[in-house]
């Protein structure tokens, strides 16, 4: 059993693409659970084959985690996780713009002593 769940962990390292079937399964939703978070959330973005089924990246499952954690786990209402999904992506430029401003305040303190 425990050769078989390695095979499995390799395979699924190589894998590109999943099927909304596998997304699923891995965290624990309806695939209709995932259509609808498909179309409540746009930053999303799973490509379609030509069959238009969707096909998901890791960085899109990883992308589903967080919405399942937000709303599963945390609470927080869809427009809720969307808006700290929106403010999340901000977070390093503003802690850029925050630690310019206290070293300018830095200075000046420092200036003010001299």
């Amino acid at each position: 059993m425990h050769r078989n769940m390695a095979k499995e962990e390799r395979d699924d390292d190589l894998k590109l693409y999943y099927s909304i079937g596998e997304v699923a399964e891995r965290l624990g939703v309806n695939a209709s659970q995932i259509r609808f978070w498909d179309k409540e959330f746009p930053h999303l973005k799973p490509s379609k084959n030509s069959r238009g089924e969707r096909r998901f990246t890791k960085e899109n499952i990883r992308q589903l985690e967080e919405i399942h954690h937000l709303l599963k786990d945390r609470g927080f209402t869809i427009e809720g996780a969307r808006k700290a999904i929106t403010n999340g992506k901000k977070t390093p430029a503003a802690k850029e713009e925050v630690i310019e401003r206290l070293l300018a305040v830095r200075q000046r303190l420092q200036d003010l002593l001299k």
